[in-house]
């Protein structure tokens, strides 16, 4: 895959101005209304697009300088769209709604006329968004899901007829003055809403829009590793126009509330309370995973808040065979109520204790 640096066209180091910048500047060049039925043109456009969604977000910036494509979920598509990971395969709706700064305001939008609404081509329908809750489990091994939606499309029966305001075409030309001189720019049609197509004659119980509610089961694979907001565009899948041509469906990714497991990136981190017993002499105590139950040493003198690895049993990393870990972090439980015999227990242990030298930390922030 293309270096996302290259094709904003900056180095690695540049600051986020320079991003931003040079990504403007590219969208300006490529901008699908001023590029009208340019394929070349779009894929470009939408390639900026997906390289500025993980570049101008720190973080995701971050995981990229250190992991590549896959630190971000870039890679190969698997089954339809293949899989998104936060800004990947965007579609039109995704890169005009995300970008507001960029595609709004003047000149940009005089020149352009911004986009809004559902319709993420000229010529395609609506997209569906819905979103799928994931528990841990099922994100470390992936799975295979079945999901119902319901979806319009075009309803048997329905005549339709070519368009009179854009004449088939989908698009409407306006030419406007700007600073940067006389512009011509092809927006959708708002008659039509891009198909080229109106209703015409419809059956019984057909609304204006020619559309019906159809209702179908859509068996998905979903990678293992994938994290909340992570989404998977399946093409073709969503609402009809007129012309009977689909938008996307767009699974956005949610995580279960677990009732003891947190994640934090690939790690899984478990608190694990334990006796004073057991913090002095060291000893085996049997904890959960993800893949089931596991012993664990713990060793001598352990203190509270002490971190304890499992190495592998975290979340694997979107296609790789890399695992990340389980962090256990320790603390050491004292009881609120004892009783008399255990009181006098202790009070003979803590004259043969030794004392605590320097009772006093700097705190580690």
């Amino acid at each position: 895959m293309k270096d996302l640096y290259d094709i904003i066209g900056v180095s690695k180091n540049a600051s986020q101005d320079e991003i931003k910048k040079s990504y403007r500047k590219l969208a300006l060049k490529y901008h699908p209304d001023k590029n009208p039925d340019n394929k070349d043109a779009e894929k470009k456009f939408k390639e900026a697009a997906e390289a500025y969604a993980v570049l101008s977000d720190q973080q995701k910036r971050s995981r990229y300088d250190q992991f590549g494509h896959a630190g971000v979920g870039m890679g190969d598509g698997s089954g339809p769209g293949g899989f998104s990971g936060g800004g990947v395969h965007m579609s039109m709706d995704d890169i005009f709604s995300q970008f507001g700064d960029i595609f709004g305001g003047s000149p940009f939008e005089s020149i352009f006329g911004g986009r809004s609404g559902s319709q993420n081509t000229r010529s395609g329908g609506a997209d569906i968004r819905i979103k799928l809750k994931l528990s841990l489990e099922e994100v470390a091994k992936g799975l295979e899901k079945k999901i119902k939606l319901k979806r319009s499309v075009l309803a048997d029966g329905v005549e339709l007829r070519t368009c009179p305001t854009c004449n088939g075409s989908g698009q409407v030309t306006t030419v406007q003055n700007t600073i940067l001189g006389q512009m011509r720019s092809a927006t959708v049609c708002p008659h039509c809403g891009g198909s080229g197509k109106v209703v015409g004659k419809r059956p019984p119980g057909v609304g204006p829009d020619g559309m019906a509610k159809k209702e179908e089961t859509l068996k998905i694979k979903i990678p293992a590793g994938v994290e909340e907001g992570n989404y998977m565009t399946m093409s073709g899948q969503g609402n009809q126009n007129a012309s009977g041509v689909s938008g996307d469906l767009i699974i956005v990714f949610e995580e279960k509330d677990h009732s003891y497991f947190v994640r934090d990136g690939e790690n899984l981190i478990l608190e694990l309370h334990i006796s004073f017993p057991l913090a002095v002499l060291g000893g085996k105590i049997e904890i959960p995973t993800l893949d089931g139950k596991v012993g664990l040493k713990i060793p001598k003198g352990i203190q509270s808040g002490q971190i304890l690895r499992l190495k592998g049993k975290g979340f694997p990393r979107i296609r790789s065979r890399h695992y990340g870990d389980q962090l256990v972090k320790v603390q050491i439980n004292t009881p609120r109520k004892i009783s008399r015999s255990t009181k006098g227990l202790i009070d003979d242990l803590k004259d043969n204790l030794y004392p605590i030298d320097n009772p006093f930390r700097k705190i580690e922030l």
